[in-house]
């Protein structure tokens, strides 16, 4: 791994039912933000949050106000 690679972290509500999620903190990058990826698809995409949207992201999934596909 690079020293520039991000370290990604399984999200702590994550279950397991196969439905994971990891995070990874680029608040000291260029681009201040938190990664997400599907941790069953490591090279697919990942959605980069701005810290304020990342903490709706999260306020929105402990409220059970985020559904699943």
């Amino acid at each position: 791994m690079a020293a520039d690679s991000p370290r990604w972290f399984k999200s702590s509500y994550s279950g397991g039912e196969g439905n994971c999620v990891e995070v990874a903190d680029l608040r000291r990058s260029s681009f201040p933000a938190i990664a997400v990826r599907d941790s069953k698809n490591l090279s697919g995409p990942v959605l980069g949050l701005r810290i304020g949207a990342f903490s709706l992201f999260v306020a929105g999934v402990k409220a059970g106000q985020l559904g699943t596909v």
